[in-house]
């Protein structure tokens, strides 16, 4: 049975994607910032799927030394990891020129360096094991500059940046990296939101895009999943 880490799971795009890996059998340990959250995912959890590991903690993936425990509270928790997926994140739309002084550092720290410093904490884990697979959740802010991008926008390109360069760097040990890139895809955040949620894409999307791209043969790799609401962009 193979086990998973997961940050940022306990709602939208990190609990779909979750709870897709765990009614496939995987084991799982995961964070969240929400210590109400992470008890009610637990709990939700070990009634559905009974017979799986599954650990949860509370983690300020903004502190490198929590991202780091976290590494070792997983391998603790599972014993040996096969799939990493770097899915936290935080967004605030602004413009580089007059966001708030800070966001640049603290989108950074959530969005790109906690992926950076759990990988490198887990990679050598990671090595042991045949068809191991990192995901990085990026988005299509990766790709393309829009307007109120900001530090988000850049922080995401740079989480692309390090997702491209960890698949290249990767090639000879086969461990399989894949970039997702979705458009606007429902969770909390969207509650109150005057869009009608036929034009957003469902979080169960992704983690069916995901567990697709762990299917194929150990010769080949899913670089990039692009995947946007069927009318595009909002």
């Amino acid at each position: 049975m193979k086990n998973a880490v997961i940050t940022g799971a306990t709602q939208g795009i990190g609990k779909a994607i979750a709870e897709k890996l765990l009614s496939e059998g995987l084991n799982l340990a995961f964070c969240a910032r929400n210590e109400k959250d992470v008890a009610s995912c637990i709990q939700q959890w070990q009634a559905q799927f009974p017979h799986q590991k599954i650990a949860g903690f509370i983690v300020d993936l903004s502190k490198k030394e929590a991202v780091i425990q976290f590494a070792k509270d997983a391998l603790l928790a599972l014993g040996n990891i096969e799939v990493l997926i770097n899915n936290a994140g935080i967004y605030m739309p602004g413009s580089i020129a007059d966001e708030e002084d800070g966001n640049l550092e603290q989108l950074l720290q959530v969005n790109l360096l906690s992926a950076y410093h759990l990988t490198r904490s887990l990679l050598s884990h990671l090595h042991t094991h045949a068809k191991a697979h990192i995901f990085n959740m990026c988005s299509v802010a990766s790709l393309k500059a829009y307007p109120h991008g900001g530090s988000y926008s850049i922080s995401k390109y740079a989480l692309l940046g390090f997702s491209d360069n960890l698949r290249e760097e990767l090639k000879e040990s086969a461990i399989r990296v894949t970039a997702i890139e979705p458009g606007a895809t429902y969770s909390r955040s969207w509650e109150g939101a005057a869009i009608d949620t036929n034009r957003i894409m469902e979080a169960n999307d992704i983690a069916i895009m995901l567990w697709a791209a762990m299917q194929v043969s150990k010769q080949a790799n899913v670089e990039h999943i692009v995947i946007r609401p069927i009318k595009g962009d909002l």
